[in-house]
C-alpha cells in the first residue's frame, strides 16, 4: 500500500509538472513579456554553458545563445508540445552551437589561426562544477583544484564529437537518458555509448597530467554530484 502511494504522489507531482508548463507555454504563445523574461531567467545559463563546451569560444556562444533565443522566441507558436520545453530548447541550442562549429572550420579557420596556447584557449573558462569546489578547503587545495578544472577543461575541449555533447549534457548539465536522448533525438543504447565513449575520451587526456602529479586532487578520484565522468589515478 505504502509503495502504491507513493507512485500516486509522484504520478501526481508528474501532472502537475506538466499543467504548469502547459501554463507556460499558453502564455509564451500569448506574447507575455513577464513568460519571456521567465524563459530567459531559467534557461540562459544553461543554453550558454552547451554551446561554451561546443565551440569553445565565449564571444561565439554568446552570440549564439542570443540566436537560440530568437529561434526559440520565433518558433514557440509553432511548439507542438511534442517535447518538453526544456529538451526542444537543448535540442535548438546544440543545432545552433554545431552549424556555427562547422561553420567555423569552413571559414573562420581560414582567417584565424587556431594554434593559439592551451591557456590562451581555456584562461576564462567558467568552472567545470561548482560543487568540484570544498568551502572548507585551504587556499593551496583552492588553487590545486582550480588547475585540475583548468586541465578537464581542456581535455573535455579535446573530446570529439558526438561524444563531448553528450558528456557536457549528461555529467555537467545533470539531464537524464531520456531527455538526452529527445534532445539529440538518438536511442538510449546510442546516448549511453556515446556517454561511455565520452568518459573514456576525457579519461586518457587526463591520464597524461595525472601522472605528472601536478595537483594533489589530481590523485583523489574526480566525479559529478557522486557520479558521471570520473578520473582516478
Amino acid at each position: 500500500m505504502a509503495g502504491a502511494a507513493a507512485l500516486g504522489n509522484i504520478a501526481a507531482g508528474a501532472l502537475d509538472i506538466r499543467q504548469e508548463e502547459a501554463s507556460v507555454i499558453a502564455e509564451l504563445k500569448a506574447g507575455s513579456e513577464e513568460a519571456y523574461a521567465w524563459l530567459i531567467a531559467q534557461f540562459q545559463a544553461p543554453v550558454f554553458n552547451v554551446t561554451y563546451r561546443i565551440l569553445n569560444d565565449p564571444a561565439e556562444a554568446a552570440d549564439t545563445t542570443q540566436e537560440v533565443f530568437l529561434k526559440v522566441f520565433r518558433g514557440m507558436k509553432q511548439f507542438s508540445g511534442a517535447s518538453t520545453l526544456k529538451t526542444w530548447i537543448y535540442r535548438i541550442a546544440i543545432h545552433e552551437a554545431s552549424n556555427r562549429r562547422r561553420w567555423w572550420f569552413r571559414h573562420k579557420s581560414k582567417e584565424t589561426s587556431m594554434e593559439t596556447s592551451e591557456e590562451q584557449n581555456f584562461e576564462s573558462m567558467a568552472p567545470l562544477k561548482e560543487k568540484l569546489v570544498d568551502e572548507g578547503s585551504s587556499p593551496f587545495e583552492d588553487c590545486a583544484r582550480s588547475e585540475l578544472r583548468g586541465q578537464v577543461e581542456a581535455a573535455l575541449a579535446q573530446v570529439p564529437e558526438p561524444y563531448r555533447t553528450a558528456l557536457v549534457l549528461r555529467d555537467m548539465e545533470e539531464l537524464s537518458y531520456e531527455e538526452i536522448a529527445e534532445i539529440t533525438e538518438c536511442t538510449m543504447g546510442t546516448v549511453k555509448s556515446r556517454i561511455t565513449r565520452g568518459r573514456e575520451q576525457l579519461r586518457k587526456r587526463m591520464e597524461r597530467f595525472l601522472r605528472e602529479g601536478k595537483s594533489q586532487v589530481a590523485s583523489t578520484t574526480l566525479r559529478h554530484s557522486g557520479r558521471g565522468v570520473e578520473v582516478a589515478s
